[in-house]
């Protein structure tokens, strides 16, 4: 895990995000979510007031690589300031980046909601033209009733939303950049050397009381220490790192799953699977079938066609700064 990701997962545990993620929801009965730089999961799964019709259409492998690329295209445009796609749906889906220093670290996302519009019978027929030939099937009177219950606002109500989560944005790039600094005095020489001792023996059954010998100090405060800095248990921050080089093996689709668990640091494929689902909400086969997805949405949108994705129609909302 790297420092950035550790800087986002502390603010992602902070009181200051918490109180903000709880007041944002009950205030505007959007989604919500803080997310690293880099991220293979749909920003909104799962979360918060999260709309009922993209929660269905994420559940399609083809609908779910549509809505990845918008996710995508989101937050390549939100380098300095906020960006607000459209989807092929007609919603908005808006990100605003955190930054250390000069560098995004990660973003703050909202939308799923549809702006000065309200979802139409035309919109609607040409969603459902879209799924049939996607070859999708699915119960229309159920997509019918989520698309028509889909949160609407006015452009001035959406721009007071983006303005706010602009402004706690920045509030959050502050609290980051303490963090970071934070980090940088207080991490001991102790703990920089355990990083680089985890980081070239992660694929080994490395144990506590090994690094603790490496390191030359009683297992006890090698604990004390380790956690103070970095947030983590020992087993935990292992677990972590090993995740994450296995989140780039699931990308080469000549590596089998047991395979990569083995070469990675696990002992067994089981203790793989549930660490890799506990840290990233999914499994490694499935987040490998949604990197392929995504790679191909990123690289080669054309072959989806406008009919599909309706990619060149994904316009910045009006008067809404993306």
């Amino acid at each position: 895990m790297n420092k950035d990701t550790n800087v986002m997962e502390r603010l992602n545990r902070s009181e200051v995000y918490g109180g903000y993620h709880k007041a944002f929801g009950e205030a505007t009965e959007l989604p919500l979510t803080l997310r690293p730089l880099e991220t293979w999961q749909l920003a909104h799964r799962h979360q918060a007031h999260e709309n009922p019709f993209c929660a269905i259409m994420a559940q399609a492998n083809r609908t779910c690589a549509a809505c990845l690329e918008v996710q995508h295209r989101a937050v390549e445009g939100a380098t300095n300031g906020p960006e607000t796609v459209t989807c092929f749906a007609g919603l908005c889906d808006t990100a605003v980046p955190i930054k250390v220093g000069e560098k995004t670290i990660g973003f703050l996302q909202t939308g799923q909601v549809a702006v000065e519009q309200a979802p139409s019978e035309a919109q609607f027929s040409g969603i459902t033209r879209q799924i049939a030939a996607w070859g999708l099937h699915t119960d229309l009177k159920e997509l019918r009733e989520a698309y028509f219950n889909s949160k609407v606002l006015s452009r001035s109500q959406y721009t007071g939303v983006v303005s706010l989560l602009e402004i706690f944005g920045k509030h959050l790039s502050l609290v980051a950049n303490q963090i970071a600094l934070r980090e940088a005095e207080a991490e001991s020489p102790l703990v920089r050397r355990a990083r680089a001792y985890i980081a070239g023996h992660h694929e080994d059954p490395v144990s506590l009381d090994e690094i603790a010998k490496a390191m030359h100090v009683s297992t006890f405060y090698f604990c004390k220490m380790f956690k103070k800095a970095t947030g983590l248990t020992f087993t935990d921050y292992v677990g972590r790192v090993r995740v994450e080089k296995a989140k780039t093996l699931l990308l080469n689709p000549h590596l089998r799953v047991s395979e990569i668990a083995y070469m990675v640091g696990f002992q067994s494929l089981t203790h793989f699977n549930r660490v890799f689902r506990d840290l990233t909400g999914e499994s490694p086969s499935h987040f490998r079938d949604k990197g392929s997805l995504r790679e191909r949405a990123s690289q080669k949108p054309a072959r989806l066609g406008k009919s599909q994705l309706n990619i060149s129609r994904r316009k910045v909302c009006a008067g809404i700064a993306h």
